[in-house]
């Protein structure tokens, strides 16, 4: 009998709590749930997430004179962890030198070649000047020799000094040819040798810029600072693998953390509120509690198509106020961009408006009350007619609520 009466006064306390459930309306949170109509400066906002950078960075170039060499991309073959922090004149990358490498022992080679072809060219032009110099000297004893026998012949008969005469005006004509010839096989071979010696310094000049640009292959850093991954075209970071081109040489950056920015992208839609100089409030996703304040300082005036994304947006860069420490770049953060206040404003969540019949209405009370709504913003909607300040309205309409009279706004 106890047992049976125990079992009577549970079921009682079940029915009575039962009872009482449906006389509140079937869910006691959903009358619970109450907002009052505030008043003040009403704020319209546009909110968007953006990544931290340093709003000036000290690039650390690759090597120079790339394009000098002939080579207009490298890959970088090594380079120490992303956000490392670096002293002046520390190791920092190391690019692939198989490229220069081959450019370096294709041109010893030829240098070889050329400096063989130098030594040959010399040798040459000496033995074919000394020839000409002996042949010369033998035309000019042959010269003294006939105008030794011409002198001797002027007691011969004059046929015979006239043969002699002749033969003395051949030897000297051809002394003279054979002097012009000279100078002209000299300046030919003079100027042989300054060909050949000048494509031999050519090629030795171009080997030294070949050793000089490998010698900058291995990067060090210029100064103190945190190293940061440059990111690709696509947004990708440089690491390993990555390539760096002759005229873009730079391997990374080491970021100015004192003075920070924040770039983000607006819609299209929201674009046109957005205006240099507007207020932001920043807050960083990885310190929630952190709350930083900006200014907007650049709008682009051209859309882009982000990939992923299905409408165009717009580039918009704040200015980071305040300096902390903790701040790093590539950090994700939400930025709050005020772009209108509108002061002495009574407004209240947008969740707590409901339309039926083109009459719009809050839930108040036991009864459904009409308003006159203005501006919105992300969270919040401005009233200019049917609340006044501190008036509770529901936020989650209660179970009938819809079927509450509706006292609607007096003309």
């Amino acid at each position: 009998m106890k047992r049976k009466k125990i079992i009577i006064g549970a079921a009682i306390v079940v029915v009575l709590a039962f009872i009482f459930w449906l006389s509140s309306g079937g869910s006691s949170d959903s009358q619970t749930i109450l907002v009052p109509a505030k008043k003040g400066d009403f704020k319209i906002t546009v909110t968007t997430s953006g990544e931290l950078e340093a709003k000036s960075s000290l690039k650390i170039y690759g090597p120079q004179g790339l394009q000098q060499v002939g080579i207009w991309r490298v890959n970088i073959e090594d380079i120490i962890p992303d956000g490392t922090l670096v002293d002046s004149g520390q190791y920092v990358a190391r690019l692939d030198m198989s490229e220069i490498s081959n450019k370096i022992k294709d041109k010893e080679t030829e240098l070889e070649k050329l400096e063989t072809q130098v030594t040959k060219t010399r040798i040459d032009t000496s033995i074919e000047m000394r020839a000409a110099r002996d042949e010369l000297l033998n035309m000019r004893y042959s010269v003294e020799e006939k105008k030794i026998i011409l002198e001797q012949s002027k007691y011969e008969p004059p046929a015979t000094i006239r043969q002699n005469e002749i033969a003395f005006e051949k030897a000297e004509r051809a002394l003279e040819q054979a002097v012009k010839n000279y100078q002209l096989k000299l300046q030919k071979n003079r100027a042989s040798m300054q060909d050949v010696t000048a494509s031999y310094d050519q090629a030795k000049r171009q080997l030294e810029s070949f050793v000089e640009v490998r010698n900058q292959f291995t990067i060090t850093a210029p100064e103190r600072g945190m190293l940061i991954y440059r990111r690709n075209w696509d947004g990708k970071k440089m690491g390993v693998g990555a390539q760096i081109s002759g005229w873009d040489n730079v391997v990374a950056t080491l970021p100015d953390l004192s003075k920070m920015i924040t770039k983000t992208y607006v819609n299209e839609i929201d674009i046109s509120k957005v205006k240099v100089n507007q207020k932001v409030d920043i807050s960083i996703d990885a310190f929630p509690d952190k709350k930083l304040s900006g200014v907007v300082t650049e709008v682009a005036n051209i859309g882009e198509q982000l990939s992923g994304a299905s409408a165009k947006v717009f580039e918009v860069t704040i200015a980071v106020n305040e300096f902390d420490s903790i701040l790093r770049p590539a950090m994700t953060t939400k930025n709050v961009i005020i772009t209108a206040v509108i002061p002495n404003q009574l407004y209240i969540p947008i969740e707590a408006i409901h339309n039926s019949d083109s009459i719009t209405w809050v839930a108040t009370g036991k009864k459904r009350r009409q308003v006159l709504i203005g501006e919105t913003n992300e969270n919040e909607i401005v009233i200019k007619k049917g609340l006044k300040e501190g008036e509770q309205v529901y936020l989650t309409l209660p179970t009938g609520a819809e079927k509450w009279p509706i006292e609607k706004i007096e003309e």
